[in-house]
């Protein structure tokens, strides 16, 4: 997963924190022989290298696969599915068969592959799984083989249980997240449909947040999130000796437009999501900062409020569309003027917000027709923020409650991204729910000595648990 974990700034935390520093957090419950059977599950998992330079996502997709035979599945509704060119990169799909064939099928959606991990970095060996401290320590626990090992525990669980849902309950465990080029639920949207096709997904992309006491503070919900686009921004000039400067200097021409770029603001956009967030943090920051989030709402034109709000980074990420220059190149030699000056912008841009409009509104505010603006990959897709509707939202707080009781969920616009944006873009309505809590420094996910709370893993397998069959059996279509 490439976003940062949990939306709720420093602040927020410590506001939060104030209110409930004096609670002492329960503690943990002595492990269930079926945690135990899990935790192997999750062993297994974790301790199979799925980086992209020396890994393999098919060994994983493998073994994944053999557990869900051995617990019942017959083989026609476990596939390992491996692009011809990718045989490292091999993606698991399988199915639980609902008793209703008109009821729109869920998609239980995780990536299987995971960022690159130094050994000599670390603390322990990041292809071990150590618990230690109330933890477990490995590349993976918490990005994303966590949710992974999750939902093939519960289909297992379901099936070896005799459970019969309503409608199908497809399973997706993919390759390719964490890396540019191959990435596996593209490819089984493009050459395999049917087998992950549903009318919503549940994936990865929003998790719970603890204080500085293990305290669980609030549980999110992802409703979207934005499209990455980079830019790359051109001028050529035919250069010259240093020693006869020229007003007319391409590198100095590339910096004004890209200060007038880091000048502009985006304007505010709200959708479910952010309107969501924004409505139900009110009670859980200061008091001033929740008047300015209430006053926004109402009217995204509020100066003042949009001044307080915005001065957040990740706020002010959530409610516009962001372009910020990242790489910039320029020039030959050191006694010569440049006679070519490029730069990257870097943009993430709002869900529904096409990508050619913010292309040209690059244009329109750099003032100088002579620097070309051109696309530094392909197009991607525009990606729908997902309705938050009851049908979603009800059995969320339902489950929540049961493990949480009075903690809010909250609804967050991812400003990163995951495998969420391409089944978005697909037609598929993502939702970003684990029910894995963890503190605000993210657990050393994509860094060093990655790590989850065995507490909170076993938390989210329940809380999951629950979640998967009350949509399997939900009356209402989505």
């Amino acid at each position: 997963m490439t976003p940062l974990r949990g939306l709720l700034t420093a602040a927020a935390t410590l506001t939060l924190f104030g209110a409930a520093s004096a609670q002492t957090a329960a503690p943990p419950a002595s492990v269930r022989p079926d945690q135990l059977v899990f935790r192997g599950l999750f062993e297994e998992l974790v301790e199979i290298n799925t980086t992209l330079s020396v890994g393999s996502c098919t060994q994983a997709a493998e073994a994944m696969a053999a557990r869900l035979k051995a617990g019942g599945f017959p083989d026609a509704d476990v596939r390992v599915v491996v692009a011809p060119d990718h045989p490292r990169e091999g993606n698991l799909v399988a199915v639980l068969h609902g008793a209703d064939p008109k009821a729109g099928a869920m998609l239980l959606l995780a990536h299987i592959d995971v960022v690159e991990a130094n050994a000599a970095d670390w603390t322990r060996d990041p292809f071990t799984l150590v618990e230690e401290d109330g933890f477990f320590f490995a590349r993976g626990t918490s990005d994303d083989k966590a949710q992974a090992a999750i939902w093939v525990d519960s289909l297992i669980r379901l099936k070896q249980a005799g459970f019969k849902p309503r409608r199908d309950i497809k399973l997706a465990l993919t390759c390719g997240e964490e890396s540019e080029g191959f990435n596996g639920i593209e490819y089984l949207l493009a050459n395999h449909r049917p087998l992950v096709d549903a009318a919503f997904a549940l994936n990865e992309g929003a998790d719970g947040l603890l204080d500085d006491a293990g305290k669980p503070l609030v549980l999110e919900v992802q409703g979207g999130e934005k499209v990455y686009q980079d830019f790359t921004l051109t001028l050529t000039n035919p250069g010259g000796h240093s020693s006869r400067p020229v007003k007319d200097n391409a590198l100095n021409r590339l910096s004004a437009a890209l200060t007038k770029i880091a000048a502009y603001e985006f304007p505010i956009t709200f959708n479910d999501a952010t309107r969501g967030y924004f409505t139900r943090m009110t009670p859980l920051v200061s008091a001033e900062t929740g008047a300015a989030m209430r006053a926004l709402v109402a009217n995204p034109d509020d100066a003042a409020a949009r001044a307080t709000v915005t001065a957040d980074p990740m706020w002010n990420s959530m409610l516009r569309t962001t372009c910020v220059a990242t790489m910039v190149s320029a020039g030959h030699a050191p006694n010569a003027l440049p006679q070519r000056a490029t730069a990257n912008i870097n943009c993430r841009i709002l869900p529904g917000v096409p990508v050619e409009a913010v292309r040209q509104k690059l244009i329109a505010l750099m003032e100088d027709g002579d620097i070309a603006v051109t696309l530094a990959h392909e197009p991607n897709k525009p990606s729908p923020p997902p309705p938050l509707t009851p049908f979603i939202m009800r059995p969320i707080e339902k489950q929540a409650a049961k493990l949480w009781p009075g903690v809010p969920v909250v609804t967050i616009l991812l400003t990163g991204a995951t495998d969420g944006v391409h089944t978005n873009a697909a037609g598929i309505p993502t939702y970003g729910v684990s029910g894995i809590f963890s503190g605000s420094d993210g657990d050393g996910m994509h860094g060093l000595n990655e790590r989850i709370r065995v507490k909170s893993l076993y938390d989210a397998r329940d809380f999951l648990h629950g979640l998967i069959q009350d949509y399997a059996m939900a009356r209402d279509r989505f």
